[in-house]
């Protein structure tokens, strides 16, 4: 099956030299370029791709802006590209729905490999990277707000979800709470239905914004 992209940057030299990398791969294929968001969304509309590679950081339109029109209203995934990983572009990338970003100086192989997993309907960024990012920003964060679907979570899903924010994967949270994996990923799955969530990344952020873990 091959993997439909967007790239949307606003520098033609970058959105050649991605477009280069990814059209060595057998199974991806580029079908269309962006010079902004807005552009980015009217392609996503258009052509339905599996992902879009999307530069933070845009004129008219930032990715920020694009990427939460496009998670709101596709089934799209988002891949942020950026220069600094600890930016609070990013964080607000994540936060409107991001599978995760990838830093622009990555190797080939990263980038095919981030959008393989993208394209999979997994989230690229490790929940410790998250995390990472969450803790520099997080003064910024507004104060935790009380949300009404941790209702629909039972304590032990409640649990999970904050060791998940504190960036552990399946096998730690298993070990921790003395459950088996297979177990602690049927708990992951629901509880990323029950919140609304896309992946592990939206969970961590929504750990944090509703108080679970600070």
């Amino acid at each position: 099956m091959t993997i439909r992209v967007v790239i949307a940057d606003d520098q033609a030299l970058v959105r050649t030299g991605l477009r280069m990398i990814l059209d060595n791969a057998d199974d991806i294929d580029v079908v269309g370029e962006a010079g902004d968001g807005a552009e980015a969304i009217k392609l996503v509309a258009d052509l339905d791709p599996d992902v879009v590679l999307m530069d933070v950081r845009m004129p008219e339109m930032d990715g920020v802006e694009a990427t939460a029109a496009i998670a709101a209203a596709h089934r799209t995934r988002v891949l942020v590209l950026t220069t600094f990983d600890l930016d609070e572009y990013v964080y607000a990338a994540l936060r409107a729905g991001a599978s995760g970003f990838l830093l622009k100086d990555a190797l080939a192989p990263d980038l095919l490999s981030a959008v393989r997993v993208v394209a999979a309907g997994e989230a690229t960024l490790a929940p410790t990277v998250t995390r990472r990012l969450l803790d520099r920003v997080v003064t910024g964060l507004p104060a935790p707000t009380s949300d009404e679907r941790l209702d629909l979570l039972t304590g032990r899903e409640r649990e999970v979800l904050q060791q998940l924010a504190r960036g552990l994967s399946n096998a730690e949270i298993a070990e921790l709470l003395y459950l088996s994996p297979g177990t602690v990923k049927t708990h992951v799955g629901r509880i990323l239905t029950k919140l609304g969530l896309r992946d592990r990344v939206q969970a961590v952020v929504f750990a944090y914004e509703a108080g679970i873990t600070r």
